[in-house]
């Protein structure tokens, strides 16, 4: 990128710990190297946790606009000019339309391409529901507002990308929301996004099986059977690399994730557990399958650290850095792809 890229930032609940990370990351002058952050939220909250923070020689850069950023500057489009109550965790209802304005609008501007990617603060999904917003968490919003693509959420790591062929479901209903095609898709989704956004040439790809033991041969379950194993078989024939079903206890608890450049759970909680206990100070959420870049850090709002400065801002400088390194990736892939194609054709 002969520009240093535009990354938005969505404020996410302000009574979290989202606006503080967001502080103590852009204040640091470094991030301004590969990067220039924009920041949606109302001007009181980034007074607020100034103060919190101690933050005295530095502010956001006040725009209207993301055209206007300055290029050496992490900036501010100002939400509002109200007064409000912020109290660092105690859930407020009230403020939830922040939560979603900050969203809706930076989202309106990635759309438009006046962002190149963007980063979302944590949100608390049961109080940011509303008008605008009727969905369990970010990765959904966004497959709504790009419905012409297949969002996949994908956790990066240092040493591993995690997947899921479900998403925020109920544990439940998995069962029944896993065919062979459904499975297939995602393996080969999932093998497309590691070339395209990462570079990995032949990715390879395990993945997990449903049930403990990977079914023990049917004594518990049949979907490794049935679903699971029918769409690894299929793969070869369309080169892509997949290995399993692997039962998920042994495969994390030997490291032999190591030996994979992805792995596919059937569900959240099957990859997301292991992933945070291995992951937590710095994975990122990453919405791959979009024609936008859209990363988080890996946790919550973490009420119980807002406003103490305790909460560790590696997660969410890690996200930062990844929508860059994604964003930068993805057009040097895309790039190949079409210098390929017209020597094919010529």
């Amino acid at each position: 990128m002969s520009e240093k890229p535009r990354i938005g930032i969505s404020c996410g609940d302000l009574n979290g710990v989202g606006m503080e990370l967001v502080l103590r990351v852009l204040s640091d002058p470094r991030i301004l190297h590969s990067m220039t952050p924009i920041v949606y939220a109302p001007q009181r909250a980034v007074s607020l946790y100034r103060k919190i923070l101690g933050i005295q020689d530095w502010n956001l850069f006040a725009i209207e606009t993301p055209q206007q950023a300055p290029a050496r500057k992490a900036c501010l489009v100002n939400l509002s000019t109200d007064e409000l109550e912020i109290v660092p965790g105690q859930p407020n209802p009230q403020l939830a339309r922040f939560t979603r304005l900050s969203l809706e609008r930076a989202v309106a501007d990635l759309k438009s391409g006046a962002l190149d990617a963007l980063v979302t603060a944590p949100i608390n999904k049961a109080g940011i529901q509303g008008d605008g917003f009727q969905v369990p968490g970010h990765t959904e919003y966004l497959q709504k507002e790009f419905p012409t693509a297949k969002a996949m959420m994908i956790l990066i790591g240092e040493h591993m990308k995690v997947a899921t062929v479900t998403g925020h479901i109920a544990l439940k209903d998995v069962p029944s929301a896993l065919t062979q095609a459904r499975v297939a898709d995602a393996i080969r989704r999932f093998a497309r996004i590691l070339t395209q956004d990462f570079a990995i040439t032949r990715p390879r790809i395990a993945v997990l099986s449903l049930n403990p033991h990977a079914g023990d041969a049917g004594l518990l379950g049949d979907e490794e059977q049935k679903i699971i194993i029918p769409a690894i078989q299929s793969m070869p024939s369309e080169g892509v690399l997949a290995w399993g079903p692997y039962g998920s206890d042994g495969f994390f608890g030997t490291a032999r994730y190591a030996q994979f450049d992805g792995v596919l759970g059937m569900y959240h909680d099957q990859v997301l557990t292991p992933f945070k206990a291995l992951c937590f100070d710095s994975g990122v959420n990453f919405t791959a399958g979009l024609p936008i870049v859209r990363t988080s850090p890996d946790h919550g709002t973490a009420y119980e650290l807002a406003g103490q400065k305790k909460a560790d801002p590696s997660s969410f400088r890690s996200a930062l850095y990844a929508a860059v390194d994604i964003l930068r990736t993805r057009r040097e892939q895309l790039a190949l792809e079409s210098g390929a194609l017209k020597v094919g054709s010529a």
